[in-house]
């Protein structure tokens, strides 16, 4: 209403008419969050981002159950293999795009318009050539890979075909994640909810088509992945550009400025290998888990990983969303209400991840059946379920106080923290406890609560130092 009634006040002005239309169409994408009641502003953030992070690992479950009951344990274990190297390259660009997310919402809590223009060419520019370098590599590396990790025999050619399909759409994976980086840093969390609703959709839709009736296994998958991707991400950038995003997709706009590329990947590139480090650590327990138990084993692992994906979702959300909240207070100089956005979005976390526990330790079995009934598996999940969903009771503390350290430009601490927990506890309390004392599949699980400890210590300890109220991004 307050814009109508400039308008009217100066029709003769054209500048008036221009600008006016320029702050209507940014308002359409850009959120204030450094303004208002913090639980209701961090709640109502929050909730598209848990939804979308749902509903993205709705559909890699559905590769999953859909594989395991129409396909059997080799074909999951194709599929879970497959993936989590995918996942590697997909939680690295995540990490990257973290670096853009923070710098954009510290932009617009300051009204840097211009550099949050100039960010946002950059981080897209930046990636697209990501995108196809890695892709090339990975069509070289891909078969080393898989040997590297100890594919068992039997699921080697499903593991190959599903990676070879899901690195060849790599450019539509990672174009999702730029754009609803992009859009959460400006404080929309709902337009990429409803773009990753429709890759949903399309994905549970043509695993029935591919993998229950045409009967394509661990590549019928990978299809049905790569083209709900692409349909989500071409969906995404026709809404952009027909409401005048802050990027119009011209090729004239994919620019490169220097000094937003260089603090990007000051601030993304921690957070890049923080998540390739922790990722390559899961994949080490996947590969301890093929020599423990082969095929079940890994069968087993991958339907707790999707499980998994389901569980961290309250931490990782409400972690991200802390993160972009605080960095648009922090960009405003409200250091109190991030303060105040942390603590309330732990207190939150903690209560979600509390009753997701309470399910693994209770009912997990129940979920594995879903997937397949075959005893081995049964017995190797329900092991490895006992003492890996300890984790849950931990992560909340970890992502959404990181989350408070990232949007003060904190990402090298973090990255950090997290390499330290992921290199000196996870993987080696794994092979002790799995491998030296033969402790299986109940022993590997114990490497994600004490990496967890480890990364809390070392949070308090940084919490404690005040060296985290130094703003490091702008």
């Amino acid at each position: 209403m307050k814009y109508t009634k400039a308008f009217l006040t100066d029709k003769s002005s054209a500048n008036t008419y221009r600008n006016l239309k320029e702050v209507i169409i940014m308002s359409s994408f850009e959120k204030n969050l450094s303004e208002g009641n913090v639980a209701k502003q961090l709640i109502l953030f929050s909730l598209p981002f848990l939804a979308s992070n749902i509903i993205q690992s709705l559909y890699s479950v559905a590769d999953m159950l859909i594989v395991g009951r129409f396909s059997g344990t080799t074909s999951m274990s194709g599929v879970n293999l497959g993936s989590q190297v995918t996942l590697i390259l997909t939680n690295i660009v995540v990490g990257l795009c973290a670096g853009g997310t923070v710098l954009i919402a510290q932009y617009l809590g300051a009204k840097r318009r211009k550099d949050m223009q100039e960010t946002t060419a950059t981080l897209l520019t930046t990636l697209t050539i990501a995108a196809v370098a890695i892709t090339v590599l990975m069509l070289i590396l891909k078969k080393p890979i898989l040997h590297l990790i100890q594919t068992p025999a039997e699921s080697f050619a499903e593991a190959d075909r599903y990676l070879t399909v899901t690195v060849l759409g790599l450019i539509f994976i990672f174009g999702y994640n730029v754009f609803s980086a992009v859009m959460r840093g400006m404080g929309d969390s709902k337009r990429p909810l409803y773009f990753v609703l429709i890759a949903c959709i399309t994905n549970v839709i043509l695993d029935l088509v591919l993998v229950a009736g045409l009967k394509m296994g661990a590549l019928g998958a990978a299809i049905a992945t790569v083209f709900s991707q692409a349909v989500s991400m071409i969906t995404c950038i026709v809404v952009m550009i027909r409401n005048n995003f802050v990027f119009d997709f011209k090729p004239s706009s994919f620019i490169i400025k220097k000094e937003k590329a260089i603090k990007i990947l000051k601030l993304g590139t921690p957070t890049a290998i923080q998540n390739g480090v922790t990722s390559i650590s899961f994949m080490i327990i996947t590969t301890l888990v093929n020599i423990i138990g082969g095929v079940n084993a890994s069968a087993a692992v991958g339907v707790v990983a999707k499980f998994n994906s389901f569980a961290v979702l309250p931490a990782v959300a409400m972690g991200a969303s802390i993160s972009t909240m605080c960095a648009q207070n922090i960009g405003a100089g409200k250091w109190d209400r991030a303060v105040k956005t942390c603590k309330i979005g732990t207190v939150i976390a903690f209560c979600i991840s509390g009753c997701i526990f309470i399910v693994a330790q209770t009912s997990f079995e129940h979920i594995l059946r879903l997937f397949n009934d075959e005893p081995e598996m049964l017995k190797y999940g329900v092991q490895y379920i006992r003492t890996f969903s300890f984790d849950y009771l931990l992560m909340p503390f970890v992502f959404c106080i990181n989350g408070l350290f990232i949007g003060a430009g904190h990402t090298a601490f973090s990255m950090v923290n997290n390499m330290l927990s992921a290199i000196i506890l996870r993987v080696p309390v794994a092979v002790v406890f799995g491998l030296v004392l033969n402790l299986g599949l109940t022993g590997v699980g114990l490497g994600g609560p004490m990496a967890s400890v480890g990364a809390i210590i070392l949070i308090g300890v940084f919490l404690i130092s005040g060296r985290w109220k130094e703003n490091k991004a702008l």
